[in-house]
């Protein structure tokens, strides 16, 4: 006899299972509903960390504007006492001058008035002896004395001082030539003020132009499409004064790290040339102000003007082991002369058959060492990608080289032994002067001689987006000698898919 016996499950045996779903469940909403207020949160701190270096850079700018200002106000007020004491050194040499001038006038009439008055008392004197003997001649009775006196009052009025002198004053007592009104003066002093300044130019973008690691910025004098046909209250504006920075931001703020503004002074024209750059940012800021004769204006809203640059370095972990890279320059240092003499591997190997180049299989070392390219393939590649639009690089070799190549490749398509251009996703221009003189383009394997002189700098035009692979550029004339193309420019349904990774290849 078969029993089969059935356990009951009381009511307080179901909790824990119930329970532990429940749980279970709980805990899952609640870490997703964390891990979502994370990113949030996340995003907050990253944007008030942005707002707060914001903030910073803003305050030290305001901080450094308000110790310009005081320095600035320090200098105009000295300045303007400067010009004041010129003005009342001024004045009171011009009173000192015109009162010698009234005081030489009035020494020179007193002096003539003074010789009037001498001769006049002794004229005076001298007349008035001579009407005295000519009283005392009338008192003489004897007619031979009386004839004899008569005749020498006679012969002495002739000839008296009085008789010929001259009974008119010399010089008047009129000084009204030296009468001054300074009444234009005082208004002019009235109208004393500071000296106009130029207002700010206007930079022109439309005639900016910014190539080959040379800018050319263009402006607009501030009253030139003034309606009034007037130039500008400040007078003729003589020179300009221009500064630029290096920024990778677009706005005028300068972050925290940034180059400082470099001047350029003294300009003429309403055009200037920045020569010589280098194009390692996104934007060169640049501002201009204008000079009158005395003052300068204020300077220019700060206009980014965009270097559309590639500026890219060198990987140095993909560099073969016998590549130096430093910064953005890449020198060949053979590690040994046996492997690099034709003479000896030839004989090298005639006795054995293993190849001088060590097995891919059997190379040791870290995961950078095994990504460097090796054997034959003296290649480095750039730490940047190109993924669309167009790019632009040059090229300078050293003084004593002897073969380089520059190029771009698939990444994926070039192997860590594969050389430049011998693939189908590689392509470069490879220039020589090891034995004789050659220049060629090299594209899977293949390679076509170009008649161009050796070049002292080379110039490359990536177009990525139109299937121009790259064009090649003597920079110094701005010639296109060879482009490559994709299939695609050649058949469209044989168009290449873009590439993961679109290095800049250079090998010596």
């Amino acid at each position: 006899m078969l029993c089969v016996t059935s356990l009951p499950v009381s009511a307080s045996s179901s909790l824990p299972l119930s329970l532990s779903l429940s749980l279970s469940l709980c805990l899952s909403v609640s870490l997703s509903v964390m891990d979502s207020q994370k990113e949030a949160l996340r995003r907050i701190i990253s944007t008030l960390s942005n707002k707060n270096e914001e903030l910073q850079t803003f305050l030290e700018t305001v901080d450094s504007t308000l110790t310009g200002l005081q320095e600035e106000s320090c200098k105009v007020m000295s300045e303007l006492e400067a010009e004041l004491q010129l003005l009342s050194s001024t004045l009171d040499d011009k009173g000192a001058e015109l009162c010698g001038i009234i005081k030489e006038e009035t020494q020179r009439k007193e002096a003539e008035l003074q010789t009037q008055l001498s001769e006049g008392k002794f004229a005076l004197l001298s007349c008035e002896e001579l009407l005295e003997f000519a009283n005392q001649t009338l008192t003489i009775t004897n007619e031979e004395e009386f004839l004899k006196a008569a005749k020498q009052i006679k012969e002495r009025v002739t000839m008296a001082p009085a008789f010929r002198l001259t009974t008119r004053p010399a010089v008047s007592e009129n000084m009204s030539q030296f009468t001054v009104d300074f009444s234009v003066e005082r208004a002019g002093l009235q109208r004393l003020h500071f000296l106009p300044v130029p207002k700010a130019p206007e930079v022109d973008m439309s005639r900016c132009i910014v190539r080959d690691n040379n800018i050319m910025v263009a402006w607009r004098p501030a009253g030139e499409d003034d309606s009034d046909g007037d130039i500008s209250v400040s007078g003729p504006i003589e020179r300009y004064d221009l500064e630029y920075r290096k920024t990778n931001q677009e706005g005028s703020l300068r972050a925290a790290g940034e180059a400082c503004w470099e001047k350029i002074c003294d300009i003429r024209e309403t055009h200037v040339s920045i020569s010589d750059l280098k194009f390692d940012s996104r934007f060169v800021v640049v501002r201009v102000r204008a000079r009158n004769k005395t003052a300068a204006g204020d300077f220019s809203e700060p206009v980014a003007l965009e270097t559309r640059a590639y500026n890219f370095g060198f990987d140095a972990a993909t560099a073969h082991a016998e590549l130096k890279v430093q910064g953005d320059t890449v020198t060949w240092e053979p590690q040994g002369v046996k492997g690099h003499d034709p003479r000896l591997r030839g004989k090298e190997n005639k006795s054995s058959s293993r190849s001088a180049t060590p097995s891919p299989n059997k190379t040791a070392g870290s995961r950078a060492g095994r990504d460097r390219f090796a054997g034959e393939s003296y290649t480095v590649l750039g730490d940047q990608e190109m993924t669309g639009g167009t790019y632009y690089w040059e090229l300078r070799p050293l003084v004593d080289w002897k073969s380089i190549s520059v190029g771009v490749a698939y990444r994926a398509s070039l192997g860590r032994y594969d050389q430049l251009g011998k693939s189908a996703g590689s392509w470069c221009l490879h220039a020589s002067q090891w034995l004789q003189s050659s220049l060629a383009a090299k594209h899977n394997n293949r390679a076509k001689v170009l008649d161009w002189p050796l070049p002292q700098r080379i110039g490359v035009y990536c177009d990525y987006d139109n299937a121009d692979v790259f064009q090649v550029i003597y920079p110094s004339s701005m010639l296109i000698i060879f482009v490559f193309f994709t299939p695609s420019k050649q058949s469209s349904a044989s168009r290449l898919s873009p590439p993961s990774l679109f290095g800049v290849v250079v090998s010596p």
